[in-house]
């Protein structure tokens, strides 16, 4: 079967989308996990950008080993200097051009003429090529370009050394079967094209990206760029897990492949969704909530007598933990290091340690502690980031008609300190007493609570966006009490503020 490679553009294209941005540590978590889920390319952002944005290329690509790495750069020296000073260090490094090849886009965007556009790709490929062997150019807005037109930008960008050719659908306007047939055009059209990958870059406007990608990969594209949950500009990109899970499901249909370890998937879903703090949709396909949930009684019967009645994959495909209730408070850490490594992670020996004081105090809480508990202690360890203030303890007051007071018990650099406040609320009162901690000046942009667990003493997922001396943090808090998971929250935001030195 053919494999088509996975470029994976969360931390470039989807980091773009409202309310994902992400701090360099978080971007090295995310990063070492797709290395872990086998993408091939990892797009680690647009080092032009902003100093920060070339500091997160640089670390990543001194950090990946198993994969490519990546950076955007624009048709100019500047920017390919850029995009090669952040990635040389790369073991296997990439430069990712773009240039807009359609009509509306070189009149209004880029005040070319088709002429000026082919001497500028010409020009920079071959200067972009002198430094980096891989590289991929892409003709933004490929799908609502002249055909004949888009063959020249690709015949020139291949002459001058492209070794990838992307065909996006920038803004989501086309179909399944005009992807398709572009795709065939370009492969009967274009010389030396049958010497490069044909990748696709879909967005999802219409809701059609993943099927448009699909298209592609049967019209014969060898690669698919893709980001997790589907994260990205306006309405996303296509999602990773869906064409990678679709891929695998129907490899028969397709007649191709990826490389991609599928166990992984669910993971790494949860993972950004925890970075992030922006949730997954209850319906999401392969990575939701509700993916492998049954209702009606009908499907319900079906499954019980045989899953593949109503189910086309296994939720242990994409690596969703079973709830197996296996350890409790009288576990040792041998136990719950190999519960973790069933789960796929594998953790240092000061992650374990940490893990395991948060499982103890959970197993005091909890009577029995399912692999769902496990996975959310690992992953609100995995991005806790340092600490400069840690929770302590704290005490509320709360109720109608009466006042709502808050003490919390705070360990800082200089010592232990303890404040109390009142507020229209519980949460409201704690997060004032912590800000007399930390004498702070932080406003609370959101603020989210989700159960991540089953049952009457289910754990909490507390997520808030914090402002902070002109950034913004995502901050997580875990626990079976939401106060608690709340207050957790707004102290990792807060340390995260300060490990920014905002």
């Amino acid at each position: 079967m053919r494999k088509i490679k996975v470029f994976d553009t969360t931390l470039r294209d989807g980091e773009q989308s409202p309310g994902c941005s992400m701090n360099l540590s978080e971007k090295l978590q995310i990063a070492k996990q797709l290395d872990a889920l086998g993408v091939d390319i990892i797009e680690a952002g647009f080092a032009i950008a902003s100093p920060e944005d070339f500091k997160s290329v640089e670390a990543i690509a001194r950090t990946v080993k198993s994969c490519q790495v990546a950076s955007l750069a624009r048709c100019t020296q500047g920017d390919i200097d850029a995009a090669w000073n952040a990635v040389k260090d790369a073991k296997y490094p990439r430069i990712h051009i773009f240039l807009a090849a359609s009509d509306i886009h070189m009149e209004y965007k880029l005040k070319m003429t088709r002429e000026q556009v082919l001497e500028s790709i010409a020009k920079h490929v071959s200067y972009a090529k002198a430094l980096c062997a891989d590289l991929e150019f892409s003709c933004e807005d490929a799908s609502r370009s002249d055909r004949d037109f888009l063959v020249k930008c690709c015949g020139t960008a291949i002459e001058a050394g492209a070794t990838v050719i992307n065909i996006p659908d920038t803004v989501g306007y086309s179909t399944p079967q005009e992807m398709f047939e572009l795709i065939r055009y370009l492969r009967e059209y274009t010389p030396g094209i049958e010497n490069v990958d044909i990748s696709a870059h879909c967005h999802d406007d219409l809701g059609l990206a993943v099927a448009n990608s699909l298209a592609c990969v049967r019209a014969g594209a060898s690669q698919v760029e893709c980001t997790i949950n589907g994260i990205g500009e306006r309405a996303g990109n296509a999602s990773l897990e869906e064409l990678v899970m679709a891929l695998h499901t129907r490899r028969e249909y397709y007649q191709a492949e990826t490389r991609v370890n599928t166990r992984q998937i669910y993971r790494t879903s949860k993972l950004l969704s925890s970075v992030t703090g922006v949730p997954v949709a209850p319906s999401k396909a392969i990575v939701g909530a509700n993916a492998f949930a049954h209702e009606s009684g009908i499907h319900q019967h079906g499954v019980l007598a045989n899953a593949l009645t109503y189910e086309i994959l296994r939720p242990a495909d994409v690596g969703i933990p079973q709830n197996a209730m296996v350890l409790g408070k009288h576990s040792g850490k041998h136990a719950l290091r190999d519960r973790l490594a069933q789960l796929g992670y594998e953790v240092t020996k000061e992650e374990l340690d940490a893990i395991f004081v948060r499982f103890k105090a959970l197993a005091d809480k909890k009577k029995n502690l399912t692999d769902s508990d496990i996975e959310a202690l690992a992953l609100a360890s995995s991005h806790s980031g340092s600490a400069t203030y840690e929770l302590l303890g704290h005490v509320v007051s709360a109720g109608t008609g009466i006042t709502n007071l808050a003490c919390v018990k705070i360990r800082r650099d200089d010592g232990v300190a303890e404040e109390a406040a009142i507020g229209s609320g519980p949460i409201d009162a704690s997060f004032k007493a912590v800000d007399k901690i930390t004498g702070l000046a932080v406003s609370l942009e959101s603020f989210s609570l989700n159960a991540v667990t089953d049952g009457e003493d289910a754990m909490g997922e507390a997520v808030v966006k914090l402002r902070c001396g002109g950034g913004l943090y995502t901050g997580c808090g875990l626990s079976t009490d939401v106060i608690e998971s709340a207050i957790r929250a707004y102290i990792n935001g807060i340390n995260k503020a300060v490990g920014a030195k905002y």
